[in-house]
C-alpha cells in the first residue's frame, strides 16, 4: 500500500462552503482535491494500491481528516468541483470517536495530524517530502510508504516535531519547491519506472 498524508492546515472542517468557491470559501480545499486526482488517477483506471488521508486543520470544527481509499472507491471524478462534493458529503456526517464512511472508498473521522501518524506506525515507513531531503533519484523507497506533505504551506513546528518523532525519511524530489499534487505524479512516476525495471 502507498499513502500519501497531506496537511491541509486551513481547509474547513465543516460542510458550509459553496463548491463554485473552494479555493477561498473553503480554506484552499482545492489543493486538496488536486491532490486526491493526482493520488488516483491513471489514464483510464484508478490506481487500487494507494489510500490518501487529508488532514483538515481550518474552521471552528477542527481537526477531521478525510481517508480516500483506492481500491474501494466510487463516484471519484476528475473534476475538482466532484472531488469537493465528495469531501463536503464527508464534512456532512456525524462524526465521534470513530471512523464514518460517508461514500465508497471514502472515510471521515476527527483524528489529528498526530493521531493519524500514532494510527500508522507499524504499518508504514514514513517519507517526509521536504526541500533539503536525500535525492529521490537515489532513495530506495519503503515497501510500504507513507508521504508527508503540506498544502500550500509547510508543516509548522509541532508538526515538524510529530514527524521528526516517527524518525521519517526526508526527501526532495528537485532542485525547486513543486505543488503537492505535482511531487505525488513524481513519486508515482519513480515508483512506477522501478517496478517496470
Amino acid at each position: 500500500m502507498i499513502r500519501f498524508l497531506v496537511i491541509g492546515h486551513r481547509a474547513h472542517t465543516t460542510a458550509d462552503f459553496k463548491l463554485d468557491d473552494i479555493c477561498g470559501g473553503a480554506g484552499r480545499l482545492d489543493i486538496l482535491c488536486r491532490c486526491v486526482n493526482s493520488a488516483f488517477f491513471l489514464s483510464h483506471d484508478l490506481r487500487k494500491d494507494v489510500e490518501l488521508l487529508l488532514v483538515l486543520e481550518g474552521g471552528e470544527d477542527a481537526p477531521k481528516t478525510v481517508r480516500f481509499r483506492g481500491d474501494e472507491l466510487r463516484y471519484l471524478n476528475p473534476d475538482e468541483r466532484s472531488t469537493a462534493s465528495l469531501i463536503r458529503n464527508a464534512l456532512m456526517k456525524r462524526v465521534g470517536d470513530e471512523e464514518v464512511r460517508s461514500s465508497p472508498g471514502v472515510y471521515i473521522s476527527r483524528r489529528s495530524f498526530g493521531d493519524v501518524i500514532g494510527s500508522l506506525k507499524g504499518e508504514c515507513t514514513f517519507v517526509y517530502m521536504r526541500e533539503g531531503g536525500q535525492d529521490v533519484r537515489d532513495y530506495e523507497f519503503p515497501k510500504d510508504p507513507c508521504f508527508i506533505m503540506g498544502d500550500d504551506r509547510d508543516p509548522d513546528e509541532e508538526e515538524e516535531s510529530v514527524i521528526g518523532s516517527v524518525g521519517a525519511d526526508r526527501i526532495s524530489l528537485g532542485p525547486v519547491s513543486l505543488h503537492a499534487n505535482h511531487c505525488m505524479v513524481i513519486v508515482h512516476n519513480e515508483m512506477d519506472r522501478r517496478r517496470a525495471a
